[in-house]
């Protein structure tokens, strides 16, 4: 007999024998007789020693398992052995050892040693008569705790890889904490006065958890070619989890109330009221874009209410700056805006903290973002948030917004929308006095003027110089001063004094400095004789980056010709004036 075979016959003998020498065991494990450790183990004279000692070997059989991933009949030895630990071993020291297996893990082997544990970890807890709800509790924070570090897959391609296994692991854990749900459904049905909440707290804290990661993160959208998306099925199971154990409502409404869920420590609810915006925002997601447990959502409140209780959802979405947060913040507003009527929201919304901060933030997102589509999507709600307002909410709105963007393109763009909401009181296609008369008086006084007189930098500020302009032209050509609907008139002198004199005197400063530096590259160029020297340039105080003089030339020409552009609309704006004050004289005498 082989030297090797029979050192290992030995120790087989010398664990049947010894207790203390554990060792043993996990000896025949390394030197592959796991087949005969299993028959050790399965000999009803070794119960007690296997149920007291039988935890040390967890540690030396994944070991086993991990290294015989080729050799089919070992690991499934292997596998039976751990099957049999969890029938046979005492439930608290196998309950140890598992999760102390669990917590050891690191890097790739994280969701394969997680999905080799489930089942024998399920065993052992369901085993347990004291600290049960603990238990399962302590359970899944250590799954859930070695799962979050792991990056969420979110391309097609990454999801149908699946490379660390993260998927597939998520699914399992679903599957794990099935009978402990199925528990405590029972224990409500039996008593509409159930009182032990523990295993159900238990239950909350690990869907609160499984929203925040990896459900924030992940791409939930249907794929074509996945038939059945895993973060999709596993955020299905969630709301059913919450569902059942009768928090989903209550949770969907938490805010509204100003009450943390229903934790019995309150340490731990102060903890965890502070940490669940992300989680409470994406279960929001979950209902209302992706529809998931709709079907359980009472079909009574107003569109405008529903978006009430969703704002400070999506403004904790939209601070976010991961494109898969953002995203959903984007979508779940979008959905809340389009369930309601144009010119329906009422303007007392906007007493609302939700109501005046978000539209805020999304022009952070319009104009920070550098993802494209982003900034693309969020002029867009922008606008259908305009829309959704009545009459005096838009003209709030607006306010809010020119006062507060502090940036020149959003500035023109409400300017744009002034321009729209004066048209349709002009034409009589809505009966409101908020776009005409003293109230648009006031609203032109924000509009028409430059914000640092003839100082004002004409470049950065020109979308909104433009839109002041062409908002003027439209107001004198529609508006007769017969009529003075919109109040113009009564103004004019207040507007050439605060914002077409001033032009005029910083067109004029704008070119002559723009065209000197023209003159002087021009120079420097000649003096160095190439065009392709590299230096920088500074344009609306901001450094630009380096570049070769004749890119700097293309760039002052670039914005003599958005000054050309100013002055021409605003050299017709002033033959409008004359040419309206002149007919009313003429008509006068």
């Amino acid at each position: 007999m082989p030297e090797e075979q029979s050192q290992t016959i030995m120790a087989v003998d010398e664990l049947q024998a010894i207790i203390q020498r554990c060792v043993a065991g996990q000896k025949c494990l390394e030197d592959g007789y796991a087949s005969q450790l299993l028959e050790v183990i399965q000999n009803e004279k070794n119960k007690v020693i296997i149920k007291n000692m039988g935890w040390n070997l967890i540690s030396p059989l994944v070991r086993c398992i991990f290294m015989y991933k080729q050799e089919d009949d070992k690991r499934e030895h292997c596998l039976k052995i751990l099957d049999q630990l969890a029938q046979l071993c005492n439930p608290k020291e196998l309950f140890l050892g598992l999760l102390e297996q669990i917590e050891q893990t690191s890097g790739e082997q994280v969701c394969q040693t997680i999905m080799l544990l489930l089942q024998p970890l399920q065993t052992v807890l369901l085993k347990l008569q004291n600290k049960k709800a603990y238990s399962v509790g302590l359970s899944l924070a250590m799954i859930m705790n070695q799962l979050t570090p792991l990056p969420v897959p979110y391309t097609k391609q990454q999801i149908q890889e699946d490379k660390l296994g993260l998927c597939q692991c998520c699914n399992a854990v679903m599957d794990f904490a099935k009978p402990f749900v199925s528990e405590v459904v029972k224990n409500m049905e039996k008593s509409s006065e159930y009182n032990d909440m523990e295993l159900k707290e238990e239950l909350l804290k690990f869907c609160m958890k499984s929203l925040k990661y990896p459900l924030l993160t992940a791409q939930l959208e249907q794929l074509e070619g996945i038939e059945e998306h895993p973060f999709r099925r596993f955020a299905t199971e969630i709301i059913d989890i919450l569902w059942n154990i009768r928090e989903l409502i209550p949770l969907v409404f938490l805010h509204r109330k100003g009450k943390s869920p229903h934790w019995e420590n309150q340490e731990f609810a102060d903890i965890e009221q502070k940490n669940s915006a992300e989680s409470l925002a994406c279960l929001s997601y979950l209902m209302f874009v992706q529809r998931f447990g709709i079907d359980c959502f009472p079909m009574v409140f107003s569109p405008s209410y529903l978006l009430q209780c969703n704002m400070t959802h999506i403004e904790v979405l939209l601070i976010r700056t991961e494109e898969s947060m953002l995203s959903k913040g984007l979508d779940l507003f979008e959905s809340c805006l389009l369930r309601m009527e144009n010119n329906s929201l009422l303007h007392q919304y906007l007493e609302f903290r939700g109501f005046i901060n978000v539209p805020q933030v999304l022009v952070k997102v319009m104009t920070l973002c550098p993802i494209e589509h982003l900034r693309k999507k969020s002029l867009n709600i922008l606008q259908l948030f305009i829309d959704k307002f009545d009459a005096e909410g838009k003209y709030t709105l607006f306010r809010c917004l020119l006062k507060t963007s502090n940036h020149a393109g959003v500035e023109g763009y409400v300017i744009k929308n002034i321009k729209d909401q004066i048209h349709l009181s002009l034409m009589k296609a809505c009966d409101n006095t908020w776009f005409t008369g003293q109230h648009l008086i006031s609203l032109l006084d924000l509009v028409l003027l430059l914000p640092e007189g003839a100082e004002t930098d004409l470049l950065q500020n020109s979308d909104r110089i433009m839109a002041s302009l062409n908002l003027l032209r439209y107001l004198i050509i529609k508006d007769c001063e017969s009529d003075n609907q919109t109040g113009v008139w009564t103004i004019l002198p207040k507007i050439e004094q605060n914002f077409l004199k001033p032009l005029h005197v910083g067109l004029n400063m704008s070119k002559a400095h723009y065209e000197a530096e023209i003159k002087n590259k021009k120079e420097n160029r000649r003096e160095a004789h190439s065009s392709n020297t590299v230096c920088s340039l500074t344009v609306s105080g901001e450094k630009m980056p380096a570049m070769t003089t004749e890119m700097q030339l293309q760039v002052l020409h670039s914005a003599l010709f958005t000054f050309d552009l100013i002055e021409s609309v605003l050299s017709r704006v002033e033959e409008l004036i004359e040419v309206k004050i002149k007919g009313g004289m003429d008509e006068n005498s």
